[in-house]
């Protein structure tokens, strides 16, 4: 067996292997232990999960490229929520007033706007003054969620929109259309990373930084754009979602940033960058949410769905340690 050949295919194929388990064990677990009669592979709860899936589904696939880079973006969460806040608040400000349902592209827009900035504020901070994108982003995860507060204290930013409602709840082919725009994300970030320079470039950066500059890619500009495109990515999923809740609270998003890392995780993207699937992430995300659903399932409450997971991520991480030591012996070999 090549070096490093048990490994990828232990990536590769590991996630949808769990994905199977888990279904197996809370469809079994849940004829003992649930309070609902409803099965656990419920054809309608399937589709429901997919929806549900969809708000930090779409956020992973930005946060994929980003950690394939050798990067991480701890800001996520409060970009959400601070996105959400100006999609709702746009609607009624004054300037655009006797628009109707015309203000609603104005909204996302200027929403959509918001995450990018964001995003390229980040990216320029990273590129310009070198420090670790860690710390860069976990300041302006709090600097971002104060600005959460300030915008409206601690009251909720509200405006129900029913046409947005009735776009949101719409059905396509049997998918909510949360689940079409994950689907068209994951697609659009899969053909970005496999069939463009940009994406080869990402991997090429993330491997080997110093080789990458050598080769004459752009390292900064090139981080910069990729969050550029998860701030943007964060605040799709915001117009997704608030489109449907018309309501965001200032903790909104809170814990997202980890929900999401542990996903893409999970899918085999190394924290070390230069490694990472698309397709496995997106078995990530969905790994994620079945434990969840399962778990509240069987009647589990919030803080052991939370203590599994943390159990399974350090478990991941564990194991992914293993196998890249072991394939660095075989290469010494």
């Amino acid at each position: 067996m090549a070096p490093g050949t048990l490994s990828n295919y232990l990536k590769s194929g590991a996630i949808w292997a769990f994905i199977v388990l888990e279904l197996a064990f809370f469809s079994i677990a849940g004829e003992y232990f649930s309070l609902s009669d409803k099965a656990f592979m419920d054809f309608d709860n399937m589709l429901l999960l997919f929806k549900q899936s969809a708000p930090i589904g779409i956020i992973a696939m930005g946060m994929t490229i980003i950690m394939v880079n050798g990067n991480i973006d701890l800001s996520v969460g409060a970009t959400y929520a601070l996105c959400a806040i100006v999609l709702l608040d746009s609607m009624t400000w004054p300037i655009f007033a006797g628009l109707g349902d015309a203000v609603i592209p104005i909204s996302w827009a200027l929403a959509l706007l918001t995450g990018v900035l964001l995003g390229a504020l980040n990216g320029l901070i990273v590129w310009k003054t070198g420090v670790d994108a860690f710390i860069v982003t976990l300041g302006s995860m709090l600097g971002y969620r104060g600005l959460v507060f300030m915008y409206n204290g601690e009251q909720p930013t509200s405006h129900l929109n029913w046409t947005l409602v009735d776009f949101a709840e719409a059905q396509f082919l049997g998918l909510h259309t949360a689940t079409w725009f994950l689907l068209a994300v994951t697609v659009a970030i899969w053909f970005l990373m496999n069939r463009t320079v940009h994406g080869r470039n990402a991997y090429a950066i993330g491997d080997n930084r110093s080789a990458a500059v050598n080769a004459g890619i752009r390292v900064g500009p090139h981080m910069m754009i990729n969050f550029m495109i998860i701030g943007f990515l964060a605040a799709l999923s915001a117009v997704v979602f608030y489109s449907e809740s018309g309501s965001v609270n200032p903790n909104d998003g809170e814990l997202y940033e980890l929900w999401i890392i542990t996903a893409v995780v999970l899918g085999g993207t190394k924290l070390t960058g230069g490694s990472g699937s698309i397709v496995s992430t997106f078995g990530g995300v969905l790994a994620i949410q079945l434990l969840r659903k399962g778990l509240a399932h069987i009647g589990a409450d919030t803080s052991t769905v939370n203590l599994v997971i943390g159990l399974i991520l350090i478990a991941v991480l564990f194991l992914d340690r293993q196998l890249n030591l072991k394939g660095k012996e075989e290469l010494r070999v």
